[in-house]
């Protein structure tokens, strides 16, 4: 998915906006999770807690009306690009840890799993067990020989 810089602003303005609704404290009192509704085809993009709170919201133009067939896979690696530049302001909001970024359609279906904040860990990627059936069957047919 080719994202123009201008998208890129808008999704980094999103996201600061979710950060700032939960600044730093002494003891993070909030759990939750954020989760990104995205519409292919309004694009528009909103930010909610665990309670369906909205946090924040925004447009994305260049997403309006999308017919890519693989738009979800492509917003969120634009998604987790932009968050990974300001991972000190999503590091550091005032959630208790663990917390993630979830993606999800305009239906509220979970999409993708964006970025998990933990303690002592970060994770930056989609599907956390993508490929395990493989792995999992190679290993053993090693372990079998």
């Amino acid at each position: 998915m080719n994202t123009s810089e201008e998208t890129i602003l808008k999704l980094e303005r999103f996201v600061k906006k979710v950060a700032q609704k939960f600044p730093m404290t002494d003891e993070p009192t909030i759990m939750t999770d954020i989760h990104l509704s995205l519409s292919q085809d309004t694009g528009e993009l909103l930010a909610f807690d665990d309670n369906d709170d909205e946090i924040t919201r925004c447009v994305v133009n260049e997403w309006i009306d999308s017919k890519e067939p693989d738009f979800y896979d492509g917003a969120a690696d634009v998604m987790r690009t932009v968050i990974r530049r300001l991972h000190d302001s999503v590091d550091n909001m005032c959630i208790l840890k663990p917390y993630s970024f979830v993606l999800e359609n305009d239906e509220r279906e979970h999409v993708s799993e964006l970025y998990i904040v933990d303690s002592d860990i970060e994770i930056i990627g989609g599907d956390l067990m993508k490929g395990l059936d493989e792995d999992l069957d190679k290993f053993l047919n090693d372990l079998l020989k």
